[in-house]
């Protein structure tokens, strides 16, 4: 199967403010996006698809001048890909609050009293329905005035079912992967854990670090690692990495007991997956900004829409009665587990929604849903095979609106 083949983000700006739901509010912004595919004649093949936590808008293709671009779920977008971009016109969009190119935290504060300086910590909370009210601006300024699916997968998911519940008009279709209706106590735990990682990072100067010259590497390779762990299932770490030791395997020794030094200082590296865990931990923090990860797991934390509807999860999507739905899960991920999935399609079949709901059984955790499965991606390319049968046969056009 083809790639979209290179690709270009584009820049929107936004000078009327984007009220948010702290009471706060975006005076001015610019939001990043990229699409692929044409956009049909009467605008009714478009898909969003809404990027989770260390992702962007760059879902498929690679850049021109960046050796290893290839977008995050490039192995499903694309020409003959689950999500066939020669049927669909499908658009990522970077969130605002990200570090990806749309206004964030390292971005000028307009404030006069702030000096040209970056906002830093001061940028405001955000939450997933100000990205979703902030995506419906760009969507409607293409010219789109119904999304034919919107698709995310675990913070993604959570935007894709927030979209049926602010702007249930204005999409048909919500495809909603490894996600959750809320966060679980221990899930809110753990993002606790890599926050006070990053804010007691004597580099952290209370989110301005940017003003004194650094950046609070430490916590944020910690914040990775830890969130790392909650992505990857027990087998696939154990099939992975078991305890096999690095330093018997650079000397040739055939076992684990046999390459043990214990000569070795505590804070040496020995086991693999130690290894692997602090690649993962330098390689995030030398693209990722701290107050962007504190920023976006708050609003992991924050989303609950049963929670204006006295935790009556049915009650909240009874506004999206008439949208269809498709739910996915992972028979392995824990920190999305597929009780969690199964809690919004009860939800949905209380309001008697059109839902359907596939649970593989992949060993890769909650990462499975970036993977290259084949069941997950035949369920994936069923349901687009449905939606596209539902889009009039039109000709396509080149999309506009970018400014």
């Amino acid at each position: 199967m083809a790639s979209v083949g290179l690709v270009s983000p584009q820049r929107m700006h936004f000078d009327q403010p984007l009220a948010l739901q702290s009471g706060a509010q975006l005076t001015d912004y610019t939001l990043v996006y990229e699409t692929y595919g044409q956009l049909n004649s009467t605008a009714s093949n478009a898909v969003l698809v809404c990027h989770a936590l260390n992702a962007s808008h760059h879902v498929a293709g690679d850049y021109a001048d960046q050796p290893r671009s290839t977008g995050w779920w490039d192995n499903l977008v694309g020409p003959g890909k689950p999500l066939d971009t020669n049927r669909f016109f499908v658009i990522g969009i970077n969130n605002p609050g990200s570090c990806f190119g749309s206004t964030g935290p390292m971005d000028v504060n307009p404030d006069p009293a702030k000096n040209g300086q970056p906002y830093g910590s001061d940028f405001p909370v955000v939450t997933v329905e100000d990205w979703v009210d902030a995506q419906a601006r760009l969507i409607e300024r293409l010219g789109i005035r119904q999304l034919a699916a919107v698709l995310g997968g675990s913070l993604g998911g959570m935007q894709a079912l927030a979209w049926t519940l602010r702007y249930p008009e204005r999409l048909r279709h919500c495809v909603a992967v490894a996600t959750a209706p809320n966060l679980s106590a221990q899930n809110i735990a753990f993002n606790e854990v890599a926050r006070r990682a990053i804010v007691t990072d004597p580099d952290f100067h209370g989110g301005h670090y940017q003003a004194h010259g650094v950046l609070p590497k430490r916590g944020l390779r910690v914040a990775r690692m830890i969130g790392h762990i909650t992505y990857l299932s027990d087998d696939s770490m154990e099939a992975k990495f078991g305890r096999r030791i690095r330093q018997a395997e650079a000397a040739g020794l055939p076992g684990e007991a046999d390459g043990v030094d214990f000569s070795y200082s505590t804070q040496d590296i020995e086991f693999q997956i130690e290894s692997y865990l602090r690649h993962q931990g330098d390689k995030f923090s030398e693209y990722f900004d701290a107050n962007t990860y504190l920023l976006i797991t708050r609003a992991l934390d924050y989303f609950d829409p049963a929670r204006a509807h006295g935790g009556d999860l049915a009650a909240a999507f009874a506004v999206a009665r008439d949208k269809k739905f498709l739910l996915v899960s992972f028979t392995t991920d824990w920190r999305f587990s597929p009780a969690r999935s199964r809690e919004i399609v009860k939800a949905l079949v209380d309001n008697k929604v059109d839902v359907s709901y596939a649970e593989i059984d992949a060993p890769h955790g909650h990462d499975a849903f970036l993977l290259e499965d084949p069941r997950y991606h035949g369920v994936m390319r069923a349901y687009f095979d449905r939606i596209s049968s539902e889009v009039p046969a039109t000709p396509l056009k080149a999309a506009g609106g970018a400014a």
